[in-house]
């Protein structure tokens, strides 16, 4: 079998980090292709009247245990950000930077690892810059790039296109019209892919 996977995600989301660990090898399994869809949460959140569900207390209590469950389950790293809620702005405009340059996968590996493994505060320019440069990448002209009109734009479009398709949070995964919002709905994701 072989198709694609369109995934909406932003550094941010501990859910979004938890489906990256595993969407690539659910994918390589089904012959699939995964299209990488950098968006801004707070942007869905706006665009369609919600918040994070952290901001329910008993909710934001328990999303943290739930996600180091599955983190255990998955046999991933997974620490606290102490950060934690992150202004992802820059470091999302750097990830449509980086899908335009193609190196999108080192990128995004370097973005959810400093966020969800390392701890850092990635609100910070100086720590993206760092996380970048360890990671390869040209920490120059990335930060040149989320300065630009056209970067900033487009971040702005690929959350305004997500909102259109039905998106109301990440991570969320679409094969041709089938939705699905969640890192626990990946064996959905496989099922579809073996439809495709």
């Amino acid at each position: 079998m072989s198709g694609k996977v369109d995934f909406y995600y932003d550094f941010g989301s501990p859910t979004a980090y938890l489906a990256w660990t595993r969407l690539p090898a659910i994918c390589a399994s089904k012959g699939a292709q995964i299209n990488y869809h950098p968006v801004l949460l707070g942007g869905i959140f706006k665009a369609v009247d919600s918040h994070t569900p952290v901001n329910v207390k008993p909710k934001g209590a328990w999303i943290f245990d739930d996600v180091r469950r599955h983190a255990k389950r998955y046999g991933v790293p997974f620490a606290m950000n102490p950060h934690f809620i992150v202004n992802t702005l820059t470091i999302m405009r750097g990830a449509i930077w980086a899908k335009d340059e193609g190196v999108i996968e080192p990128y995004n590996k370097a973005m959810f690892e400093a966020m969800w493994v390392g701890e850092r505060n990635m609100a910070e320019p100086q720590e993206i810059m760092d996380v970048l440069a360890n990671a390869g990448l040209d920490s120059d002209a990335a930060a040149e790039a989320v300065q630009n009109t056209d970067v900033k734009q487009a971040l702005i479009a690929a959350t305004g296109a997500a909102v259109e398709r039905g998106l109301f949070g990440v991570p969320t995964m679409i094969i041709g019209d089938e939705l699905h919002f969640g890192q626990d709905r990946l064996d959905w994701v496989a099922e579809a892919l073996d439809r495709a």
